[in-house]
C-alpha cells in the first residue's frame, strides 16, 4: 500500500532491441499537477501509453517495473480498465463525433437512462436515453470548467478551442475520475483559450483531481505545475518541485547533453555566401495533417547545410513535403531565380531538386523491387538516365543501373546480398542508405532530407551523416535537413531554423547554447533571442 495516488517504480520498456524507457521512478499526489516535458522520442508517449493501458504495450511484450494507483498495483490490459480505475486521458488528436451534440459527446457511454417496459422485461441495455438529463450532466461538467458552451450545439460547428474543453468535460464526467493525462492540450489553442484552460486545470486540481500535463510550452509548465519531470532518452533527468525554476533551466535539461565541444569538433567550417540564395520561400503554407505550415519565410544559401528543427506537430516535416507536392501547398518558392510550380512534383524534380522522405517504406522505396531498381528509378524516370536505345526503341540499361548500385553499396556500406536483393528485405538502416543513394543518383543541386536517421542504429547514423557531409562538400550540393535529433543537426549544419506552430521562430548558429533551441521550440522567441 502507498499514500500516493500514483507511484511508478523502476519502469522500463523495450521495443525489440530499442530501449525506450529505463528505470523510470516518480510519484503523484491527489490534486497535484505534474508537468512532463522532453524532446521528441524522449519516452513521454510510451510512458503515458503504459499508464493508460494502451494495447500496443501488451502487444509488444509489456513492461518491466511496478505501478501503483490509488493504493493498488495495476497493469491495465486496455484503456477500458484504466477508465474504470479512474484514469482519463485527453489525446492530442480529438476523439469527438462531429455529428453528435456537445452533450451526446460528453456523456457517450455514460448516458443517463430511464427504464421502459421493454427494459424491465428483457435487458437494462434497452432503457431509454434521458436526453434532458444528459444535457444537464454535460452542462454541470462545462460549468465546472467555467466555459460557456451550449450542450445542444453540434460538435461539427464548434471552434477548435471549444472541442478541447469538450474533451476535458467528458473526462471529468466519468465517475470517480482521479487522474487525467493531458497530451499537448494547448497545442491547438489561441493564447486566450490556453489561459482559460490553465484556469480550468487549477479548478480540477482544487477538486482533488491529479493531472499529468504534457506540453512543449514551458511558460505553461512554470505557471501551473506543482512539480516538473524532464525525460531525456528514456530516463528521468530531473524531478523537481516547481520552486524558482526558469524556462532556461528546463530547456537545458530537455536538450542539453553537454556535448557542445564535441559537436563543434565534428562540424566542418565552410564559407557561405549569404548573397547567393538558391531557394527563397515566401509565405509558404502546407496543409499536411499533423505537420501544417502556416506562413514560412526562409532563405537557403547555396552550398550550405541548413537544418530545420522543431517539436513534433509544429510543421517541420510539412516544408519539404509541401514543396515536393506530397500535400496541398501555397505561397511562393523561388529556386535559382525562377518560381517553382508548387504542387507539380515532376517539374520540381526536373529542376534538380531531390527529396528523401521521412516515410522510407511508404514513399521512399519500391519494396518489392531490387536495390538497383530503387537507386536508379527517379533518375531514369525524371532525367532519362540509364536508358539505351536499340533500333529507336528505349530500354533500361540494367548494366549501368547495377554498376551504379554497386558503387553506392560500397560507398554507403549497404549490407546486402547484392544489388538484386529486394529493398523490402533490408534492415531499416540499409533501406535509409538506399533512399539516400536514390537521391544522390539524381545529382541534385538542392537536396531535402527528412528524418534521415530515424529508427536506425548508431553506426548507420554516422554513415548517413557522413554521406550528407560528403555530397555537400564534394558535389557542392545544398542540403536542407529536417530532423528531430537536435544534436545531429548541430553536428552537421551551418545554420538551424527552428519552426514552432507552423512558422519560423528563429535561426541559430549550431554553436548556440542548447537551451536557446529549447526555448525557440517552446515558442519563447523573445527569451531565446534576447537571452
Amino acid at each position: 500500500m502507498t499514500d500516493k495516488l500514483l507511484e511508478v517504480k523502476n519502469v522500463s520498456k523495450n521495443f525489440g532491441e530499442n530501449s525506450v524507457l529505463r528505470g523510470v521512478n516518480f510519484s503523484l499526489d491527489a490534486g497535484e499537477i505534474l508537468g512532463l516535458v522532453g524532446e521528441n522520442g524522449a519516452g513521454k508517449s510510451t510512458l503515458m501509453n503504459i499508464l493508460f493501458g494502451m494495447e500496443v504495450i501488451h502487444h509488444t511484450g509489456g513492461y518491466e517495473g511496478e505501478i501503483y494507483f490509488d493504493g493498488e498495483k495495476i497493469n491495465f490490459k486496455n484503456p477500458i480498465d484504466a477508465l474504470a480505475a479512474g484514469i482519463g486521458m485527453v489525446h492530442q488528436e480529438f476523439s469527438l463525433i462531429p455529428g453528435f451534440t456537445v452533450a451526446e459527446n460528453i456523456t457517450l457511454n455514460m448516458e443517463k437512462t430511464n427504464p421502459s417496459i421493454i427494459s424491465k422485461v428483457f435487458d437494462k441495455k434497452l432503457e431509454n436515453v434521458d436526453t434532458l438529463g444528459n444535457i444537464d450532466i454535460a452542462g454541470e461538467s462545462l460549468n465546472t470548467l467555467e466555459i460557456k458552451i451550449d450542450p445542444n450545439d453540434k460538435v461539427s460547428e464548434m471552434p477548435v478551442g471549444h472541442k478541447q474543453f469538450i474533451e476535458i468535460a467528458r473526462e471529468i464526467t466519468r465517475k470517480d475520475v482521479k487522474l487525467i493525462i493531458m497530451d499537448e492540450p494547448t497545442a491547438v489553442l489561441t493564447e486566450s483559450e490556453a489561459n482559460n484552460l490553465m484556469k480550468a486545470l487549477e479548478r480540477l486540481s482544487d477538486l482533488g483531481i491529479a493531472i499529468i500535463f504534457i506540453t512543449h510550452r514551458l511558460r505553461e509548465i512554470i505557471s501551473i505545475c506543482d512539480k516538473v519531470i524532464v525525460l531525456r532518452d528514456g530516463e528521468i533527468i530531473e524531478d523537481r518541485e516547481n520552486k524558482d525554476l526558469t524556462m532556461e533551466e528546463i530547456a537545458k535539461w530537455m536538450v542539453g547533453r553537454d556535448e557542445d565541444k564535441k559537436i563543434a569538433k565534428k562540424r566542418r567550417h565552410k564559407e557561405i555566401d549569404k548573397e547567393d540564395v538558391i531557394l527563397k520561400m515566401n509565405h509558404l503554407w502546407v496543409d499536411m495533417p499533423g505537420e501544417a505550415v502556416f506562413d514560412v519565410n526562409l532563405e537557403v544559401y547555396r552550398g550550405e547545410i541548413l537544418g530545420i528543427a522543431g517539436l513534433a506537430g509544429q510543421g517541420k516535416l510539412g516544408i519539404p513535403n509541401g514543396i515536393l507536392g506530397t500535400y496541398p501547398v501555397g505561397g511562393e518558392c523561388v529556386f535559382n531565380g525562377e518560381k517553382l510550380k508548387l504542387g507539380d512534383t515532376l517539374s520540381i524534380l526536373k529542376n534538380k531538386i531531390a527529396f528523401v522522405s521521412e516515410d522510407r517504406r511508404g514513399v521512399g522505396l519500391l519494396l518489392d523491387e531490387p536495390i538497383y531498381w530503387n537507386i536508379s528509378f527517379n533518375a531514369m524516370q525524371v532525367q532519362e538516365k540509364f536508358i539505351k536505345k536499340v533500333m529507336g526503341i528505349k530500354f533500361r540499361d540494367e548494366d549501368q543501373m547495377k554498376n551504379l548500385a554497386d558503387k553506392y553499396i560500397e560507398s554507403l556500406s549497404i549490407k546486402t546480398m547484392g544489388s538484386h536483393q529486394k529493398a523490402g528485405n533490408l534492415s531499416g538502416g540499409n533501406q535509409q542508405k538506399v533512399c539516400l543513394a536514390k537521391a544522390f543518383a539524381m545529382e541534385p543541386e538542392l537536396l531535402f532530407v527528412s528524418e534521415p536517421t530515424r529508427g536506425i542504429d548508431i553506426g548507420a547514423k554516422e554513415l548517413v551523416l557522413d554521406a550528407l557531409r560528403d555530397i555537400n562538400v564534394e558535389n557542392d550540393t545544398t542540403v536542407v535537413m529536417v530532423s528531430s535529433e537536435l544534436e545531429e543537426l548541430r553536428s552537421i549544419c551551418d545554420r538551424i531554423a527552428v519552426i514552432c506552430e507552423g512558422k519560423i521562430a528563429g535561426i541559430l548558429s549550431p554553436s548556440e547554447d542548447a537551451q536557446k533551441f529549447g526555448l525557440l521550440m517552446s515558442g519563447e522567441k523573445e527569451a531565446a533571442l534576447n537571452g
